[in-house]
């Protein structure tokens, strides 16, 4: 059978000359508990900007430009509760998805170790465990000391994969992200409109913001089409309370928008909801990384996305996914 780039530099990882634990400084001491998770990036943080400039735009231009000046007041009424609804559904998803830590808290790191001759159950009975410092919910950065290692108590055999990059001993379905500069467990992509990676733990956030948009674009869109309708058919003077020429640029100005955004995060979302029902990240499908972990139905996927039971709190950026006892680590051979 041939071997992938992918195989071969697992291959790499496993030689024991490769971990260099010598190399590796011991990571700094976390933050408090709760501190926020927040990337430096300066393209991400202009994306995020941009992305908050074009919602409130359109936010002015349906309320000042369409709806405000219009004489139909229950139209104007039932229309700016549900974009204002929408929009900020979009933008609170949108906070969410940046400010959360893309990998899921936990006090502990567990490493699934593999070994030549050992079973399947024995690689996953007793899974190592190491008690490492790290920023709360993150891979640990720089824990592949010789310390760490030693404290693994690794039987002959067995062999835990590290991430050159940022020195840490890498767990199941980690990728590195050259923007965060560290490890992320099922990091889909780094999305700079939200200046963050899309992993674990966010994933949910960055579906509700692209569903959002989506939906906000579209009603955008069809307000747009009607207010053009009714100022063809009235004077122009009459249908916003700016003149003629600002009032088609803005409009134009809106359609483009709305047309643009609705396209590109319906696709997003289109995407993202079958990586969550295929168990299968974008980078992983991008790889062609061989299956390690169970096959879960659909609706099993999008639950330990979304949250123990379905409720409406999928569909609230507010609301903290509950996984329940659903197991997100279960690994096949």
């Amino acid at each position: 059978m041939m071997l992938t780039p992918a195989h071969h530099f697992r291959d790499i990882e496993r030689k024991p000359e490769y971990l260099q634990p010598e190399k590796c400084v011991p990571p700094p001491y976390p933050g408090p508990a709760g501190a926020m998770w927040f990337i430096r990036d300066g393209c991400g943080i202009a994306c995020a900007i941009v992305t908050w400039f074009l919602v409130l735009y359109a936010e002015f231009v349906v309320l000042f430009v369409m709806l405000i000046p219009s004489r139909d007041y229950a139209y104007s009424i039932v229309n700016g509760i549900l974009f204002n609804l929408l929009a900020f559904l979009a933008l609170a998803s949108h906070c969410r998805a940046m400010l959360t830590d893309p990998v899921r808290s936990c006090p502990e790191m567990a490493f699934t170790l593999s070994g030549r001759g050992s079973s399947f159950s024995e690689k996953l009975g007793k899974p190592v465990v190491g008690h490492s410092r790290c920023l709360p919910g993150a891979v640990p950065k720089g824990n592949a000391t010789k310390e760490f290692i030693e404290s693994l108590q690794l039987k002959p055999g067995q062999v835990v994969y590290k991430c050159p990059k940022c020195c840490s001993i890498k767990p199941d379905r980690a990728h590195h992200c050259s923007v965060c500069k560290r490890c992320i467990r099922k990091m889909d992509h780094h999305c700079p409109w939200v200046n963050n990676c899309v992993g674990e733990n966010n994933q949910k956030y960055f579906v509700l913001f692209t569903m959002y948009i989506a939906l906000i674009s579209l009603h955008a869109l069809i307000m747009v089409g009607f207010h053009f309708l009714r100022c063809f058919e009235e004077d122009w003077t009459k249908c916003s309370s700016f003149s003629p020429p600002t009032t088609v640029i803005l409009l134009i100005l809106l359609c483009f928008e709305g047309l643009l955004f609705f396209i590109f995060t319906s696709v997003m979302f289109g995407t993202q909801v079958h990586s969550i029902c295929t168990d299968e990240t974008g980078i992983e499908q991008l790889k062609k990384e061989e299956r390690r972990w169970a096959k879960k139905t659909k609706w099993m996927n999008m639950k330990a996305v979304f949250g123990h039971p379905f409720s409406l709190g999928w569909a609230s950026p507010f609301a903290t996914p509950d996984q329940g006892k659903a197991d997100p680590y279960q690994y096949v051979v």
